[in-house]
């Protein structure tokens, strides 16, 4: 697992199971449940650059699409409508992508 020594495998694997049907991710829920939001800065600068798969500096949708799969192999992928709600939420800036900053708001929100 890509976040192991910092997330808790149980509560990343309930946040996983809490959004396991097509249209049910909520990455607020996801974020406090997986233990996310109580970690610190470093933490979740961490966590980003993981999710960063191509090391663009920049969380775009193709990449948020997967985003449990960072999580987890065997979790599903984000539906269309799930990845653009995700992204608008943490797209502050409105140039269609998640840098950082935008990231830890997000997860902190």
């Amino acid at each position: 697992m890509a976040f192991a020594g910092v997330l808790n495998d149980a509560e990343v694997k309930a946040a996983l199971d809490g959004c396991s049907a097509a249209d049910s991710f909520d990455y607020k829920t996801f974020f406090k449940a997986c233990g996310l939001a109580s970690k610190s800065s470093e933490d979740v600068k961490n966590a980003f650059k993981i999710i960063d798969q191509d090391n663009s500096g920049f969380i775009e949708e193709e990449e948020l699409k997967l985003f449990l799969q960072n999580f987890s192999a065997t979790a599903r992928a984000l539906t269309d409508k799930e990845t653009k709600t995700f992204l608008s939420a943490g797209d502050s800036d409105g140039d269609g992508k998640i840098g950082i900053d935008e990231f830890a708001a997000l997860v902190k929100a």
